[in-house]
């Protein structure tokens, strides 16, 4: 693909500098309208005996229905339970009414809104054209100015704008209805343009809100294309004349750098050109001289462009801000400025807990994307939703480059007024942020459906290529996979597709990093970006409720919390949290490196950095709702897996006996600012308590911009390993660096047993030994434990894929081990707290137990973290008293396969050295009974 798109920034002010400007920002009266009655009655002529702040909403102001089960959610619920179970009967009552599918806010409005208030034009103003601006509605709104009804808008993404002509000096009535309920424009009601999973379908007026006055002759629109290889910008101007006559305008164009290190002054130009009556069009070429800024991630630098005009004494000025790049593909990638660029990113779902609703200054949103640049990335995708324009200005001042949506995720291509909008809603999007060096891919929004889908967005596809080609347009979120994609977004590059269940890659397959995705993106002829990458959970953090203290409370957190303590185990609540958390990052790291393993590849596109509240509440993120840490991963070990230069390696298994030779290949992936010209590779293998056992030299080299650059060989004998050990690998690379655990064991026959009796089933033999005090070691094969006693939990290696509840369980159902690692029942296996690649070889063959089912109290050696609709007490290694005698019961298959799985023996010769030490005496006590019960 070798189209090169030219790409600009503009955010201008379309008022001259000396316009009469009205804020109308401030308290308004309000009604609501539940029943439409509001324009048949004349409510627009009315006052109202409420009031309120705007910008704002009616949650914001506390205004609306109270929340119960009558309540117009906007969303889908997929289980039922919590509408049915007894666990959650407490908090379907009317004054304590808790939701666990999002976050809930006090007060809920779905219908016509009206508001209204008086504004007062001065003489001077009473010649000139009025226009009304609301930057962000939620959603349809008509106005009235003294009753007489100026029009209606519902762009999701723009501002509404009303052309209301000359007023008459003096005191105005304007009355504006939001009605913000999905009628004939479905664009579903998962969008996160309207969904109570996310911003909340909120209803009110947020952003600047004024009448201005406008010139009768006028700049309406302003564009900039940058030419960067003829070192020149194309000025498009879209003018307005409503006089009787034509008009002969000097027009004066000035630009400087701006956030640069040094002021950059381009020399002006002065045309003079006429202005016809009505709509009319001017294209001017200014020169940029021969030295310029350019705009990307590594140099975010902008200029500031000033078109003056003069027509006799009448001056006016118009600012628009720009930055000069270029984006092209080369082969399957990107280029920006002729550099190849990989888009690392994350998802913004349109999560706001203060407010239920996005910012629309510039603060909060440079803060979020410094938090995203932190941790690596450079690339923010906007699922079915465009963020206000404090977004883009915040992205184009960090060189953080945007994918924007629409707002849909909806059936597509049926001839209905969706089809037609979503034309209408593009079109406004690419006019009004089509320009911000940041914005760089475009669709319609996610995983549309319906069976003309492929056809109708790839008319719309093409009709947006023409339309605005500084953009790269693909059909959809996920798909369809069409001839007009210019890019393609889909799931199928990351270790866990939708439906895999167990038989995802990284469930049913030992662990590796010597693998990519080539041979899925191998048959693809534009750039791929892997699709939604990771949705991996870690345990709620019941401390983040205190955060929730605007219009969204975390009563889905309150009620897992609660539900946790009626299972007596609240006080393993951050134990949870951290040991799922740790699990949940080393395999978004597993997810990432393979991304970057891949030669030819685009990008990813995490669900996500930060967590997603809806959807069942669906706990993806190493950060909080509110892109803040949750304490078991750094911003600085994040990026070091995941960030521009990544140092990798290619390890057959991690997983090995001290007769092996570890063998690892060392790539980079360099995305950097530059080629690397003369580096010493280094690699280094430390043992736990960081003492250093083997140390290499990779060849000195350069390093190009690319993925897949080979680096060198490790070759490590292990035989000197004699202990146990987790090992750490470590590559450095100049100032990168990155590091991989393995796992070595001394390589030994089977392991005498001493005195205990090991068996796969609770045979006559086994109570015959407990009966006389002897220690039992139980290994059941998987799948012969009873599905009422634990059997029907599925668990495999992953962490739990989104959640199980939006999922209809998907497998797995847990979300790790967590343990003691001091516990003497370890000393022959080492491990952390959490679950790790050294476990997949007992996880993918166990079942899991219900500890209840065993007795009261009951506290395993291994214990198994259950997802937090069910919060029950699991285990997978369990010790206990039958009687007189020992009991150690492992739903991990100890017994079988061990020559493929050296974990197992491992953790057999571990179990049985504490089972015949003195350390061996269990606390907890098994009746014979249902031990006996737990099982086929």
């Amino acid at each position: 693909m070798n189209r090169i798109l030219f790409f600009v920034m503009f955010s201008f002010c379309l008022c001259p500098i000396y316009a009469q400007e009205i804020d109308l920002r401030g308290r308004w009266q309000f009604r609501l309208d539940p029943e439409d009655e509001g324009e048949k009655n004349n409510w627009q002529l009315s006052d109202f005996k409420e009031s309120l702040t705007l910008p704002g909403s009616l949650a914001s102001n506390n205004q609306g229905y109270r929340i119960g089960a009558h309540t117009k959610w906007t969303g889908a619920i997929v289980d039922s339970t919590w509408f049915k179970s007894e666990r959650y009967a407490k908090f379907r009552t009317a004054d304590n009414y808790k939701t666990i599918f999002w976050l809930q806010p006090n007060k809920n409005f779905v219908g016509s809104a009206w508001y209204s208030r008086k504004f007062t034009i001065t003489q001077s103003m009473s010649t000139e054209q009025m226009l009304l601006t609301l930057e962000r509605p939620h959603w349809e709104t008509t106005v009235w100015i003294d009753g007489r009804k100026i029009g209606m808008r519902n762009s999701l993404a723009t501002a509404h704008e009303y052309a209301i002509g000359r007023l008459k000096s003096g005191t105005h009535r304007i009355t504006i209805r939001v009605d913000n309920r999905i009628k004939d424009i479905d664009v579903g009601a998962n969008a996160h343009s309207v969904s109570d999973h996310t911003q909340t379908n909120w209803n009110g007026i947020i952003g600047q809100m004024g009448l201005r006055a406008v010139p009768l002759v006028s700049i309406e629109h302003i564009a900039v294309y940058p030419d960067v290889d003829n070192k020149q910008i194309r000025v498009v101007m879209k003018t307005n004349n409503r006089t009787e006559t034509q008009k002969n305008i000097n027009f004066m164009l000035n630009a400087s750098s701006k956030l640069a290190p040094k002021v950059h002054q381009i020399k002006p130009i002065h045309e003079k050109h006429p202005v016809p009556v009505g709509k009319g069009r001017l294209e001017l070429i200014y020169p940029m001289g021969e030295t310029f800024y350019k705009w990307d991630e590594f140099t975010p630098f902008l200029y500031n462009l000033t078109i003056s005009t003069v027509d006799g004494k009448d001056k006016k000025s118009y600012d628009a801000t720009f930055g000069m790049r270029k984006l092209s593909v080369k082969g399957t990638q990107f280029e920006i400025n002729d550099r190849l660029t990989f888009l690392r990113g994350t998802l913004d779902c349109a999560v706001f807990p203060k407010t239920g609703y996005p910012p629309t200054a510039i603060g909060e949103w440079k803060r979020i994307f410094q938090v995203v640049k932190n941790h690596g990335l450079n690339h923010v995708r906007f699922h079915s939703w465009c963020p206000p324009k404090a977004a883009f200005e915040a992205a184009d001042e960090l060189g953080v480059y945007l994918q924007v949506e629409g707002g849909g995720w909806t059936k597509v291509g049926e001839g209905n007024r969706f089809d037609k909008w979503i034309y209408q809603e593009s079109e406004l999007i690419l006019d009004t942020y089509g320009n911000h060096p940041s914005f760089i891919l475009y669709t319609y929004g996610n995983e549309p459906d319906g069976d003309r889908q492929g056809e109708f967005l790839g008319r719309l596809t093409d009709y947006l290529k023409k339309y605005d080609n500084r953009h790269l347009y693909t059909a959809g979120a996920g798909w369809p996979d069409i001839k007009a994609n210019e890019f393609y977004d889909a799931m199928y590059p990351r270790l866990y597709v939708w439906g895999d269940g167990l038989k995802s890659h990284n469930n049913a397959n030992p662990p590796s990093t010597d693998f990519d995705w080539a041979k899925i993106i191998g048959k693809y002829k534009v750039p791929y970006i892997s699709h939604e990458v990771g949705q991996w959970c870690a345990y709620p953090n019941f401390k983040e409720i205190r955060k929730y203290d605007g219009v969204l409370k975390a009563h889905n957190f309150e009620v897992f919390q609660e539900t946790l303590q009626d299972a007596k185990l609240g006080d393993l609540a951050d134990d949870f949290l951290m040991a799922s958390g740790r699990h949940q990052a080393l395999t978004y790291k597993a997810d990432i490196e393979a991304a970057l393993r891949t030669p030819g590849f685009a990008g990813f596109q995490l669900l996500g950095l930060s967590d997603f509240p809806g959807q069942g509440t669906a706990l993806v993120g190493v950060l909080d709702a509110f892109w803040e840490e949750k304490g078991y991963i750094s911003p600085d070990e994040f990026k070091s897996f995941s960030g521009g230069t990544v140092p990798l390696v290619r390890l057959p298994k991690m997983v090995y006996e001290n007769t092996e030779v570890l063998n690892a290949t060392v790539e980079i992936a360099h995305f950097g600012r530059e080629e690397i010209k003369d580096i010493l590779p280094v690699w280094e293998i430390t043992k736990d308590d960081g003492s250093l056992i083997g140390r290499g030299v990779l060849e000195r080299t350069a390093i190009p911009l690319g993925n897949g650059t080979m680096l060198g060989n490790i070759q490590y004998d292990l035989a000197d390993i004699s202990e146990p050990e987790a090992l750490l690998l470590t590559v450095k690379v100049g100032q990168y660096s990155n590091q991989w655990k393995i796992w070595v064991y001394p390589h030994t026959a089977e392991v005498d047993p001493g005195d205990v009796y090991i068996t796969d089933t609770l045979d006559s033999k086994a109570h015959l030994v407990l009966e006389k005090g002897g220690k039992v070691l139980f290994s059941p094969r998987k799948g012969t434990i009873k599905p009422e006693k634990g059997g029907e939990i599925v668990m495999g290696y992953s962490p739990i894929f989104w959640n199980t509840a939006w999922t209809k369980k998907l497998a797995p159902h847990v979300m790790g081990v967590m343990v003691d690692p001091k516990h003497p029942a370890f000393s022959l296996f080492p491990t952390d707290y959490h679950s790790d690649f050294q476990w997949w070889g007992l996880v993918s063959h166990a079942n899991v137990m219900l500890m209840d089912e065993l007795g009261e109290n009951i506290q395993p050696i291994v214990r198994v973290i259950d997802d937090w609709f069910s919060n029950r007490s699991l285990g997978l290694i369990v010790e206990g008293r039958v009687g007189a005698g020992k009991l150690i019961i492992s739903t991990a298959d100890l017994l079988h396969d061990s020559a493929n799985r050296l974990e197992i023996k491992q953790m057999k010769k571990s179990l049985l050295k504490y089972m015949n030490s003195g350390s061996f005496d269990p606390k907890n006590m098994f009746e014979r009974a249902k031990v006996a019960a737990m099982f086929y």
